[in-house]
């Protein structure tokens, strides 16, 4: 994974061309944002408490790449992120997600990714300590230290052991096998260690980190079951070692480790923020009353709060929001003053030519046409695409994203499906091994003509 402290906006620019086509304003912004936040922590400390991270909001179209950025961002940095919807959230007494959840969301992946690197850092310990409990079920060991045998190795000299010598003897050489992998097949008995059942709470009057921390307190206080499996060696392998893992890590450290990391590199992206914007500034009641309350709810959490998690208290003063939204029918400015000021910087992000939708089928490390490259390589089946298909693919999938709604990108997720949907089910029956499928033009043509012309296209949307 790459560093952020390494990388240079202009860098992070170059990282994100790989995966996104185009948007060189947005991509500018971001970058200069994650690298900001490298320079806020190499300043003096009474300084950094003052420097506050400059929230973004994405303008454009659904499928222009507003959340690939912010989610190819945090990859970059290696940060926690997570992505919400603000339509999701409600004013307190309507039925809707707390808008804390977000903060809390972003606490479990942080979570996750510290325990990650821990889990990397002990792996080699856990490795031998699952070898070791691999052992004990095939050759359990022993303490008899009486001479009780005569061994004789490759014509060497006969050698005494004792019962326990040999043992070891035996048993590090059956280790050798298993790090080979040359017994993988051969079935074990192991015991697995299974928390106890989960607790479910019937009735009201509980907030959400309240019932988290009495379900957490009432699985430390449950019992743990342990059961036995017969499971492959191979598979031994891998269920033992995070429980291996589990036993090295100091989950106090990770938890402590998480909400710093959260707090210092986390970023929230607020999706379909348009969608709570009032669409008038007057107005007593109906659904603005509700979108109004669900952007008072976020200020705070934007403005900087601290917030009760599972896993300890974590302050949102320099998480970095990006928010996004089509406004189509609200404006930016229909947004409460407060929450405006809270992003500071806007970013227009362009709709999508007929000229990006080709290079996006070309370009991006995960293109769509390398993705399904990929799965028929699976099967031993190569597939090529002309240029000119190529051509024809990005011509469809924009007309079709004027005639009927412009999804943007993720249109031609459709429009690949429809084109290679009967290759895909023909494999391996009709279309054999070390077969060449090529998509021409006239494929291309053949197959999707239709529709652009057809006025049905409900089975084409997304």
């Amino acid at each position: 994974m790459l560093d952020e402290k390494y990388l240079t906006p202009r860098q992070i620019v170059a990282e994100l061309d790989k995966y996104i086509i185009g948007q060189a304003d947005a991509k500018k912004n971001v970058a200069i944002a994650l690298r900001n936040r490298w320079r806020r922590m190499h300043v003096k400390e009474e300084m950094q408490r003052e420097i506050v991270p400059n929230n973004i909001l994405m303008i454009g179209a659904t499928g222009v790449g507003k959340t690939e950025i912010a989610r190819r961002l945090a990859k970059i940095a290696d940060a926690p992120f997570t992505k919400v919807e603000a339509s999701k959230f409600t004013e307190v007494g309507y039925v809707g997600r707390d808008v804390e959840s977000m903060v809390r969301d972003l606490v479990e992946q942080s979570v996750n990714l510290v325990r990650q690197s821990k889990k990397e850092e002990v792996k080699g310990r856990a490795e031998q300590a699952v070898e070791d409990v691999i052992l004990d079920a095939l050759i359990p060991p022993i303490k008899n230290t009486r001479p009780s045998a005569t061994v004789v190795e490759n014509g060497e000299e006969p050698e005494k052991m004792s019962d326990a010598e040999l043992n070891e003897r035996t048993r590090e050489r059956f280790r050798e096998k298993i790090r080979s992998g040359e017994i993988d097949d051969r079935k074990i008995e192991i015991n697995i260690t299974s928390s106890g059942a989960g607790v479910g709470m019937v009735g009201g009057g509980m907030d959400e980190v309240s019932m988290m921390n009495l379900q957490d307190m009432l699985s430390n206080v449950m019992p743990k079951k342990s059961k036995k499996r017969k499971v492959t060696i191979g598979e031994a392998k891998k269920i033992l070692l995070d429980e291996e893992s589990a036993k090295l890590i100091d989950m106090d450290e990770v938890k402590e480790e998480a909400i710093r990391k959260a707090e210092n590199t986390g970023i929230i992206f607020i999706d379909e923020i348009d969608k709570v914007a009032g669409s008038s500034k007057k107005g007593g009641g109906g659904p603005d009353v509700s979108r109004e309350g669900v952007q008072r709810d976020l200020l705070p959490i934007v403005e900087g709060s601290s917030v009760n998690t599972k896993h300890g208290i974590i302050n949102t003063d320099h998480i970095l929001f990006i928010a996004a939204g089509a406004f189509h029918v609200a404006k930016p400015s229909d947004l409460i003053p407060e929450l405006q000021g809270r992003f500071p910087i806007r970013v227009e992000l362009n709709s999508l030519t007929r000229d990006d939708f080709y290079r996006i089928l070309k370009e991006p490390k995960n293109a769509l046409t390398k993705q399904y490259e990929a799965l028929m390589n699976s099967e031993d089946v190569s597939l090529e695409f002309t240029d000119e298909s190529l051509m024809e693919l990005a011509d469809i999938a924009f007309k079709v994203n004027e005639e009927v709604e412009n999804i943007g990108a993720r249109r031609l997720y459709t429009v690949m499906s429809k084109l290679l949907n009967d290759i895909l089910f023909d494999i391996p029956e009709k279309i054999p091994n070390n077969a060449k499928v090529l998509v021409t033009k006239e494929l291309v043509q053949e197959r999707l003509s239709g529709l652009v012309q057809s006025k049905d296209l409900s089975e084409f949307m997304l």
